[in-house]
């Protein structure tokens, strides 16, 4: 294994020195976020869970675009301001996502860690949400992780993790990428997710949702792919000429070269 395994690289990945990269990976995954905006009626969801004082934990908040999704694909005009918590292990993605928040959202605490250390104090939230957030939370960690995301959610509250499922890009790109360029832990998959919250006693419903990205242009894909492996130090042309990942990625490329990709995202509903 690297001396930097899978969450050291990508905790290094969300700071202002990976500003380059994050904004090259969003310029195809930003449709991750646009995908989970029109999958329910969150006006609705949203306003049946308002109250007085009531509160949301974004777990893993990254950069903020799903609230920003939220605000621009859909109308929350009339969803009363919520107190919103922003819960990641990167300082620098606590400060992007608090930046990116506006009406309903109201951003509240700071709180610059895992969920697995997030405190027993934290709880009763009327909203916990992680999307998109949980590739890099060690498997020997998974449990405690979602112990804590159940235990934070406020009885009838609304909880809701959207991940990535095996046969999704991103979980077959990473396995392909540890297979032919560099043996690492594997990214933390939907079903494992959904296993976890069950076994920590949540009564999970699991929806999915497919579709794709692409784009013609190598410079986003080299962009877009070093950032699904949070290693910028392996070009798109070296990537192609890996053993396993080389196979993968001709999978995904049509005969002008340009690249498709096929996501299916799981979004498990407590």
């Amino acid at each position: 294994m690297s001396s930097k395994d899978t969450a050291e690289r990508s905790l290094e990945h969300w700071s202002e020195a990976g500003r380059t990269g994050m904004e090259a990976f969003y310029a195809l995954a930003t449709e991750d976020y646009h995908q989970l905006a029109l999958a329910a009626d969150w006006p609705s969801l949203l306003a049946d869970r308002a109250h007085d004082g009531w509160s949301l934990l974004d777990v893993a908040c990254g950069s903020g675009k799903f609230p920003t999704a939220l605000r621009r694909y859909t109308d929350l005009s009339a969803v009363p301001e919520v107190a919103y918590d922003l819960l990641d292990p990167s300082a620098f993605s606590v400060a992007e996502a608090r930046g990116a928040l506006g009406a309903p959202f109201a951003a509240r605490h700071d709180l610059v860690m895992t969920l697995q250390d997030l405190p027993a104090d934290h709880t009763g939230y009327d909203i916990v949400w992680a999307t998109h957030a949980l590739y890099a939370l060690p498997p020997d960690e998974l449990d405690a992780a979602a112990e804590r995301f159940v235990a934070a959610l406020a009885p009838g509250g609304l909880g809701l993790v959207a991940q990535a499922t095996a046969a999704s890009h991103y979980l077959a790109f990473y396995d392909a990428f540890r297979a032919g360029v560099r043996e690492a832990t594997p990214y933390t998959t939907a079903e494992q997710v959904r296993d976890a919250l069950t076994r920590a006693g949540a009564d999970v419903r699991d929806q999915r949702v497919t579709y794709t990205t692409g784009t013609s242009d190598r410079g986003v894909a080299e962009g877009f792919l070093q950032r699904c492996a949070f290693d910028d130090s392996v070009s798109l042309e070296e990537m192609e000429a890996a053993p396993v990942l080389g196979d993968y990625l001709a999978s995904c490329r049509d005969a002008s070269g340009s690249y498709t990709f096929s996501h299916e995202a799981a979004l498990l509903w407590l």
